[in-house]
């Protein structure tokens, strides 16, 4: 019988990708999730049986152990960029991770692949970067040649970085910005996917990775990039820390008064985060000692940001025609 592998939060944006990696290995693959009605889509990706959705609630141990059990190995690419009720950062990235290592040490599965992010840190101000560092602490707790994948910042047609920007682009002549000038090295999904493979995989060693594309690039740099696809022209403008501070401290009173209906753009511990760079420190292990060769933006941006053009799919064509010589 085929292998399987378990993924929790498997139809998330870097989950679905590993997900369907997986199917394409011939191992059977059981997505885990909240909520198992909108994650069918990832069906298709294997043959009829081979990739299922299945109900889990990470922060139960009963409800781990269930989709754990009979699984060859496990992912956990699990977290949340703001808290939302009892999903907090706590809960979800400290405690809910160390519960998966937990979990599955105790049924003898000996390989696990955990995603984290670049930043993760005991140390930081951040309550995301804090639980990012705790996650993984409570992960090699239980399971010491555990995989843990730290990427920066994530693209691909699903991303919530420059999708959100490019749809700003469309209200008026500004963009305005958290962190001009604070430095990202962004990677392609597909490729922290592939990552994640080796790791079920057996092909590579356990321990930390940090993962990072081929470009590092200030936040004002990739707004520039990400306007010149979109083919629109705005004023970029750079909010100061403190100011963002304000802003987020009145967004999130706005937030507590409307019991969560009105979020804001930016929160407290997302400014925090904005402020240091998110980059592969010197000497970190990452694609190279995987044999990954990243890829580029220029490379995908295109693909999925050209529905944001003035004229969508219709705007190459129109600017071809002007070409024309009547």
């Amino acid at each position: 019988m085929s292998k399987l592998v378990t993924i929790f939060g498997g139809s998330g944006f870097v989950g679905r990708y590993v997900a369907r990696r997986m199917a394409k290995e011939g191992w059977r693959v059981r997505v885990a999730v909240r909520n198992t009605n909108e994650a069918m889509f990832v069906r298709p990706y294997g043959a009829v049986g081979q990739v299922e959705p299945v109900f889990c609630n990470i922060r139960d141990d009963a409800s781990v152990a269930a989709v754990t059990q009979g699984a060859d190995a496990v992912v956990n690419c699990v977290g949340v960029l703001d808290e939302v009720g009892k999903n907090t950062f706590a809960a979800v990235q400290a405690e809910g991770a160390a519960r998966i290592a937990r979990v599955a040490a105790a049924m003898g599965i000996t390989r696990m692949v955990h995603i984290s992010a670049i930043g993760a840190d005991a140390g930081s101000k951040s309550t995301y970067a804090r639980t990012k560092a705790a996650g993984e602490a409570g992960v090699l707790a239980h399971m010491p040649d555990a995989m843990i994948l730290r990427p920066s910042i994530i693209f691909g047609p699903e991303d919530q970085f420059f999708n959100r920007f490019a749809g700003m682009t469309r209200f008026g002549p500004v963009l305005p910005v958290v962190g001009a000038d604070t430095l990202f090295q962004p990677v392609y999904v597909d490729d922290v996917a592939a990552a994640a493979v080796k790791g079920v995989l057996g092909q590579a060693k356990g321990g930390v990775y940090e993962l990072g594309g081929p470009d590092v690039d200030s936040f004002r740099a990739l707004m520039q990039k990400m306007l010149g696809i979109v083919r629109r022209r705005r004023l970029i403008i750079n909010i100061p820390f403190w100011m963002a501070r304000v802003m987020a401290s009145g967004f999130g009173v706005l937030r507590t008064v409307t019991l969560g209906l009105v979020k804001g753009p930016v929160t407290q511990d997302q400014v925090l985060n904005l402020a240091v760079d998110n980059v592969v420190a010197d000497g970190a292990q990452g694609f190279a000692a995987l044999g990954i060769r990243p890829t580029a933006m220029d490379a995908v941006l295109a693909d999925y940001l050209w529905r944001f053009r003035p004229s969508g799919q219709y705007d190459a064509i129109k600017e071809s025609a002007k070409n024309l010589k009547v």
